[in-house]
């Protein structure tokens, strides 16, 4: 008989009970499908990476389909500074000409995705790395911007060079991963109608792929607990209806604002519900999907 008063019974208990509490949860969500967005600064972390790569394995333990879409801003603007190559933004999204797509791609397609591909073969998963390009997963779009010049207030045409969106999303090669029992770990590259290969924002290219498979969830780790309230609390629900109102009211502004611009068009092209959580808290993912009380702001249709 357990010792009410042992304390690493306790502990022992209290571990059950977490498992208890997760069951219902896994049994909803087994067979289904999560698209997890990897980015932020979470990235250059290994005791993150650790934890990000143990929770996608458990994820697939638990009969939960797991696509990976990573980021790596900070990893691409260190390597043009190593090579001298300067670089300019407009609106958040990196100018970038045929000399910065190609490095792109090579810290892409190369250094980040193959690191991830090995953090989960660590952890004792089995991952493929890929980019939009392989198997015509993603064909793309170049991206036109406008932007009022300061002076004369006139609207002007951005060209932004290689940097492209989403137009298709073939999900065949997704398909034969994970029925094979893969990860795939995918680099936000695209290929356009023109041949040429353009650079997709990381976010855009998860909510893209999750609206495509129908994906259960659609994370979006990134370097803020989620959506904040003008007093700095934690939103946990939100609609689109409610997010236009946000964005009226300046309850969100910058950077967030394309994210859940993302989450709006994955939930009402196909996915489930989005997520906006904080990729530096360990194991944000389990807590988020396994507990009542989850760790961000999870975004539904109206």
């Amino acid at each position: 008989m357990v010792d009410p008063l042992n304390p690493s019974d306790k502990a022992v208990l209290a571990k059950a009970e977490i498992l208890v509490e997760a069951l219902p949860y896994i049994k909803r969500y087994a067979g289904r499908t999560f698209v997890i967005k990897y980015g932020g600064h979470a990235m250059g972390d290994p005791e993150a990476a650790q934890d990000f790569a143990e929770d996608v394995v458990l994820l697939g333990a638990v009969g939960i389909n797991v696509v990976v879409v990573h980021g790596g801003g900070p990893q691409i603007g260190a390597m043009l500074k190593k090579l001298g190559v300067e670089s300019s933004f407009v609106d958040g999204l990196r100018v970038t000409d045929k000399q910065t797509a190609e490095i792109a791609e090579m810290v892409l397609s190369g250094r980040i995705n193959k690191e991830l591909v090995s953090w989960i073969a660590n952890a004792g998963g089995r991952a493929l790395g890929i980019s939009g390009k392989d198997g015509g997963l993603v064909k793309a779009t170049k991206v036109h911007r406008t932007r009022k010049d300061p002076d004369s207030a006139i609207e002007q045409v951005v060209d932004l060079g290689f940097v492209g969106e989403p137009q298709h999303v073939d999900t065949r090669i997704i398909d034969t991963a994970v029925s094979a029992g893969l990860i795939p770990v995918i680099a936000p590259i695209g290929v356009g109608d023109d041949g040429h290969t353009y650079n997709i924002n990381a976010d855009t290219m998860a909510g893209a792929i999750a609206a495509a498979v129908g994906a259960a969830r659609l994370f979006l780790l990134t370097d803020v607990p989620g959506v904040l309230d003008k007093q700095g609390g934690l939103m946990t629900d939100l609609t689109p209806t409610g997010i236009a109102k946000l964005k009226d009211d300046g309850t969100i502004s910058g950077g967030m604002i394309p994210k859940l611009e993302t989450c709006v068009q994955a939930v009402e092209a196909g996915c489930d519900a989005a997520v906006v959580l904080d990729g530096r808290v360990p194991h944000a993912m389990l807590l988020e999907i396994f507990t009542e009380r989850g760790a961000g702001t999870l975004i539904r249709n109206d």
